[in-house]
């Protein structure tokens, strides 16, 4: 008997071919189980309060409603607050990754990932305790940002935080999991956890994701911050 219930995986991509790719590794799995497939945008919205999954792998085009605007309906919905989006992408891609983060998500896999990349992805967000593939994720937000020609956006919430937990919060920004904050910090793992949990609770975000665009957007850090 499992002591813990499987990893429910909700599919959502117009092409019938990748969702079968995506649905043969997951479950070959024992801890994740796919429990509907949607091909359009609003039959993901749909599915995803019928089956209440913990993760949805959301294409960014499909027909009727894109990936944006049903990961916006879809963390829009209370009764979905546990539901975690993960937008399936190409490293072609234009604002629409940014947005969707911004919307909600709680990061990105690339298509063509390798079976064991998504079998991490999958877990990790999950346990959404961390982005997803933070080198990747790293790279195309500091792009998307530096992009956007407008001044930062100070947010009054970022004046609750101590200095360390701005020291944290801009090291999350530049993409570093805990393990990497607490050895740049000289801390340990669960400290640095601790830290980013109470950022989160204090800014009121989703999760991870949702601090690395308040980072940027707020001009607290800026790409190449750490090189």
């Amino acid at each position: 008997m499992k002591d813990t219930p499987p990893i429910r995986v909700l599919l959502a991509d117009d092409q019938r071919l990748v969702r079968a790719g995506f649905r043969s590794i997951l479950e070959d799995e024992d801890d994740i189980e796919v429990v509907a497939e949607a091909a359009t945008g609003a039959e993901a919205v749909a599915l995803a309060r019928e089956a209440l999954p913990d993760v949805v792998l959301m294409d960014i085009r499909m027909p009727e409603m894109d990936g944006l605007a049903a990961t916006e309906a879809i963390v829009a919905d209370e009764r979905l607050a546990d539901v975690r989006v993960v937008i399936l992408t190409t490293f072609d891609v234009d604002d629409y990754v940014y947005g969707a983060l911004r919307a909600g998500a709680s990061g990105f896999l690339v298509k063509d990932t390798e079976p064991m990349e998504l079998l991490h992805g999958v877990r990790v967000c999950a346990r959404g305790d961390a982005l997803i593939a933070p080198a990747v994720t790293r790279r195309l937000i500091a792009e998307f940002a530096s992009r956007r020609a407008r001044q930062p956006d100070p947010s009054p919430r970022l004046n609750a935080l101590t200095e360390r937990e701005r020291e944290v919060m801009g090291l999350v920004g530049a993409g570093l999991t805990n393990d990497e904050i607490a050895r740049r910090l000289v801390l340990s793992p669960a400290t640095a956890k601790t830290h980013v949990s109470r950022i989160m609770t204090k800014l009121d975000v989703r999760d991870r994701a949702q601090l690395v665009i308040l980072a940027y957007e707020s001009g607290m850090i800026t790409p190449g911050w750490l090189s």
